[in-house]
């Protein structure tokens, strides 16, 4: 008893009852505390990878390989980033439902719970471009007589001047843009789907891209009228020109067939 009195005594013995009793605690807690948020994130993301592993499988290996790493029936999807695959699949172009010159837009196969997971596992295969927030493409900010100019300058030889799509070469088009979900069109302008060319920030900044999207929504929107009158379709120079040559031209003849007409008469008299 006096051993244990004297060590109670000793100036370090309430130093080490401190250090002991924190040691319990911190073991404690670190054995019943829940997962720190990074952690729980990183489990979510690990768990979405192996189910869109499991989906890739059984729908995309067949065309892309086991791996991602493309086939003769499919090309590489290492690196093409997540907005590749939520536009891809989101649209209904993936999975194809046979090879042609260009894949056309169909009824999704998939859930958007499948797609994210799906996205999650091509984008573990190697960087890519990622899928866009809503602040990115919502009308928020944006420029819409700047998105016209952009959008007529680097979209308007394919798509038409106000997205009305239109005929490419062997067998290829250009998609109308009327009623595309503005995400799709803002990753459509990261990852250049099929022959379509990429548009990376570089290229196109976040803000053009956004003021590109503005400006289809102002000419197809649901309550768009053409300020010109009839609209000939929205297809742009080529029915303009037709209904011009057609129409002006009669016009003109027969003007020219009335006042021929007037001058002989005039000359019989």
């Amino acid at each position: 008893m006096k051993k244990l009195s004297a060590r109670r005594r000793h100036p370090l013995a309430a130093l080490v009852v401190l250090l002991l009793a924190l040691a319990c605690t911190g073991g404690l807690y670190a054995a019943f505390a829940p997962a720190s948020k990074a952690q729980a994130d990183e489990s979510a993301q690990s768990l979405a990878i192996d189910e869109g592993k499991k989906l890739y499988a059984v729908g995309c290996a067949s065309c892309h390989g086991t791996g991602g790493q493309g086939t003769s029936d499919g090309p590489s999807l290492v690196g093409v980033g997540a907005a590749a695959v939520d536009f891809q699949v989101g649209t209904g172009r993936m999975p194809a439902q046979q090879p042609g010159a260009q894949i056309p837009k169909k009824k999704v196969v998939y859930s958007q719970a499948e797609i994210d997971q799906l996205a999650a596992y091509i984008a573990s295969l190697g960087a890519g471009p990622a899928i866009p927030s809503e602040e990115k493409y919502g009308p928020e900010g944006a420029d819409i007589a700047k998105g016209g100019e952009l959008f007529r300058t680097n979209c308007a030889q394919c798509h038409n001047f106000t997205g009305k799509g239109g005929a490419l070469t062997h067998g290829k088009y250009a998609p109308s843009l009327e009623g595309v979900d503005p995400k799709h069109i803002y990753e459509a302008m990261q990852t250049g789907p099929q022959n379509m060319p990429s548009f990376p920030d570089t290229t196109l900044s976040e803000q053009n891209k956004k003021d590109i999207i503005a400006y289809l929504d102002a000419v197809n929107g649901d309550d768009t009228e053409s300020p010109g009158g009839l609209s000939l379709g929205g297809l742009g120079p080529v029915s303009e020109g037709l209904f011009a040559w057609v129409f002006g031209l009669g016009v003109l003849i027969a003007v020219a067939v009335w006042v021929a007409a007037r001058t002989a008469k005039a000359k019989k008299s």
